[in-house]
């Protein structure tokens, strides 16, 4: 199954995002992508929201979508990205891809919401090639015990109202045991008065073993 379709998320998220970007999140995106080079892999690109931050030394960004109305959107936000982009249909767990074929993969916002993180992560693994990068931007489960009791109660409607997404998974920690070693990794509370369940935050680097 290449296609996942939520037309009401597809056409409330690029509006929601926007108010992100505002707030912070292109910032966050930046910092992402900053230093990133040679083939890459976004997975779960949505609606091309961090095309325009590659740097030029990106030669090739393939961006795997599953919601047909996000990739149109993003398909359209290709054609004005400063580097080569190719949109196409495809979900994390099971990529079209030849294994160490890319430099870097790239995740934000999206393993929240895959069916099943554990696979797309080992799927990440496998198609990057040794010593590449996996930048990932993902909200994530808190530190505190209070956050945590909050967010699993979100958990009980969030994934219907947002496409899937969850917001207590320990995204950061699954990372850390799928054959990556992280390199920089930061947290932080988006929004910062933290009355979100979906408020932590991880932004980091981590290299394929």
């Amino acid at each position: 199954m290449t296609d996942l379709s939520h037309p009401i998320f597809a056409r409330l998220y690029p509006r929601l995002d926007a108010a992100s970007a505002r707030a912070g999140g292109d910032a966050h995106r930046a910092e992402l992508l900053a230093g990133t080079s040679g083939r890459v892999l976004e997975v779960g690109a949505g609606h091309g929201a961090n095309f325009a931050h590659y740097p030029p030394e990106v030669t090739e960004v393939v961006a795997v979508e599953p919601e047909p109305r996000l990739r149109a959107k993003a398909g359209r936000v290709a054609a004005r990205a400063p580097v080569p982009v190719t949109v196409r249909p495809g979900v994390a767990e099971d990529l079209d891809l030849d294994d160490a074929s890319f430099d870097v993969v790239v995740a934000s916002l999206v393993l929240c919401s895959v069916r099943d993180p554990v696979r797309a992560l080992a799927e990440v693994r496998r198609v990057l090639r040794p010593g590449g990068e996996f930048r990932y931007y993902e909200h994530v489960r808190g530190r505190t015990p209070g956050k945590v009791r909050f967010q699993r109660c979100a958990d009980a409607v969030w994934p219907f109202l947002a496409a899937g997404c969850h917001v207590s998974r320990p995204t950061d920690e699954w990372i850390a045991r799928s054959g990556f070693t992280v390199r920089d990794e930061r947290r932080f509370e988006f929004p910062a008065s933290g009355a979100n369940p979906a408020s932590p935050h991880v932004l980091g680097i981590a290299v394929r073993d």
